[in-house]
């Protein structure tokens, strides 16, 4: 239940033509806290529930639990969030055997495209994709809850 991820701004668009999918999602959070954060998130046709904790001191580790739930549930959960929302479109892309997952925010957050790669370790090696621009893991204004009360628009 430890979840190992870096994260990148990406500076271009050519993900896109490299990508095996997409879809969009909407996400609010039940509680933003970075401590212990709850989402409820819709991506395309599911729903879910995540309960992340905070990340160690590298930004990369952090205890994450996540169910399915129905839509309806989740559509009913978004309603009891707190301000601000998340929309974006996911774009999947693997690259030299791992999974690149590209977030193109819409909204307040428009103009913000930001790449996560999940790691089996923090010190494993990948290839970086020429789109792929400063590492930002460590940053937590980049973290989708801070981007729900802090919106990109605003900085």
């Amino acid at each position: 239940m430890v979840e190992i991820e870096r994260k990148f701004l990406v500076t271009n668009r050519d993900f896109i033509i490299e990508s095996s999918e997409n879809f969009r999602i909407v996400q609010g959070y039940l509680n933003s806290n970075p401590k212990r954060t709850v989402r409820v998130r819709i991506k395309g046709d599911k729903g879910f529930l995540t309960i992340k904790g905070k990340g160690n001191d590298s930004g990369m580790s952090r205890f994450e639990w996540e169910k399915e739930i129905a839509i309806s549930e989740a559509e009913a959960l978004l309603s009891l969030c707190e301000k601000g929302a998340i929309d974006k479109i996911r774009y999947n892309v693997m690259h030299e055997n791992h999974l690149f997952e590209v977030d193109v925010f819409f909204g307040e957050n428009e103009g913000l495209i930001v790449a996560e790669i999940e790691l089996q370790s923090e010190n494993e090696s990948f290839s970086k994709p020429n789109w792929l621009g400063e590492e930002v893991t460590s940053d937590e204004r980049y973290y989708n809850a801070y981007l729900c009360n802090h919106p990109f628009k605003s900085w």
